[in-house]
């Protein structure tokens, strides 16, 4: 049971409604990449992102530079939300990240109608800002695509002034295939560099799935793929306003300096609409409508079945990500175990977005690993939330009234 595991493991339950402080990262040397079910995160319409301010950020990607633990960033906004709906790969890549903030107003309007703790937009860009100008503990950043040049320059222009990142390097690998771009002698420069972070700029799905297909081989703690960064530090793009950014208008101001842009943001727009009328409506009736109903019964329990073959998991009531240690740690355990993981939600159980972020960590690592996972749905209402969140290992209907 989860109770005997908490007192082995001399982890104090947490009050209700309260953040979960402690860090539960799996660190076993095999493991491909670590996961830690200690995040702040939350599923917004298939993908993870975790909710914390730029402040909060800049110190989580502080430490990890300073510490030398790996820190794969994503930064999804609107185009990666859009482009996930189809490619699995990319949409995986974003589940793989250590860190995953919202870099988009939309992003956030749909997370506060959602009932998702996300409060601000926190974009690469700014996050690479932010880093700049504090200049107590500089990172040295190393900069990797862009058009040709670009990169060298930007790293001798971060030195004009000095600040809280200094450049140690870069290059443009032209243009080419990801494998085409995958070459040791980059791979060996980047490393010998000595940067705390990588800044990656080769268009989002090929840059996530560079970095994807090299983080085994990279030493610098700190990886992200920041997109304009490199223009904007360069000189060559000026970034939008204060202003147009907190309207969630930036998108005009880019199109205005890169005119091949409008094409995108169409697209994008008329994809969120569609995916709006689609998902977002269903979403929010299940958890606006039908879950809250629910979460007022009794509070959640987790057991636990450890077999030589399967993990099971046994969960009843309601859950709420910031009070589900119990649950954080039965998760541990699973993705811990090596095994088959099956998990059964009781009829009448309720789960909040940050639960269900939870799972899509747990679904993505065991996936890594070629581990089985299933996950029973106590409902119909369970099922199709956990359906429009794009969980991919749901037990068939029949087997959840067994």
């Amino acid at each position: 049971m989860v109770n005997d595991y908490l007192e082995a493991t001399e982890v104090p339950l947490l009050p209700a409604r309260e953040p979960v402080p402690a860090r539960l990262r799996l660190t076993k040397p095999d493991t491909p990449h670590a996961v830690d079910f200690g995040r702040n995160i939350h599923c917004v319409l298939g993908l993870t992102f975790d909710a914390l301010s730029l402040d909060e950020a800049v110190a989580q990607v502080h430490h990890a530079a300073h510490t030398g633990t790996p820190c794969f960033v994503s930064t999804p906004n609107v185009n990666f939300l859009i482009a996930a709906q189809t490619d699995a790969p990319f949409r995986a890549s974003v589940l793989h990240s250590d860190l995953s903030v919202a870099d988009g107003m939309p992003i956030v309007w749909i997370a506060r109608l959602l009932g998702v703790p996300i409060r601000e937009r926190v974009a690469g860009a700014d996050l690479f800002d932010r880093l700049r100008v504090d200049a107590r503990q500089p990172l040295g950043v190393y900069f990797f695509g862009g058009p040709d040049g670009v990169a060298e320059s930007a790293s001798r222009q971060l030195n004009v002034t000095p600040g809280g990142l200094r450049g140690v390097g870069g290059e443009s690998p032209g243009a080419g295939t990801v494998a085409d771009l995958c070459k040791p002698e980059s791979l060996a420069r980047i490393n010998a560099s000595g940067a705390q972070l990588l800044a990656v700029a080769l268009g989002a799905k090929k840059g996530q799935a560079w970095i994807e297909l090299n983080r085994a081989s990279l030493s610098v703690p700190v990886i992200s793929h920041l997109g304009a960064v490199v223009n904007f530090v360069e000189g060559r793009l000026a970034r939008a306003p204060v202003w147009a950014r907190r309207l969630g208008v930036e998108w005009c101001w880019r199109i205005l300096g890169e005119r091949t842009l409008w094409r995108r943001y169409w697209n994008d727009g008329r994809s969120l609409a569609a995916l709006a009328f689609t998902r977002l409506v269903s979403t929010l009736w299940l958890m606006r409508v039908v879950m809250p109903l629910r979460r007022y019964g009794a509070p959640g329990d987790v057991s636990i079945a450890d077999s030589a073959t399967h993990f099971r998991l046994t969960v009843k009531g309601a859950w709420r990500s910031d009070s589900a240690l119990p649950l954080r740690l039965a998760l541990t355990r699973a993705a811990d175990s090596d095994k088959a993981v099956e998990i059964t939600f009781e009829p009448g159980s309720s789960i909040d977005l940050g639960v269900v972020g939870l799972l899509l960590l747990l679904e993505e690592f065991c996936s890594q690993r070629t581990i089985q996972v299933s996950i029973a749905p106590g409902d119909a209402a369970m099922r199709r939330l956990l359906g429009l969140c794009d969980l991919r290992s749901l037990a068939p209907p029949m087997l959840v009234a067994q």
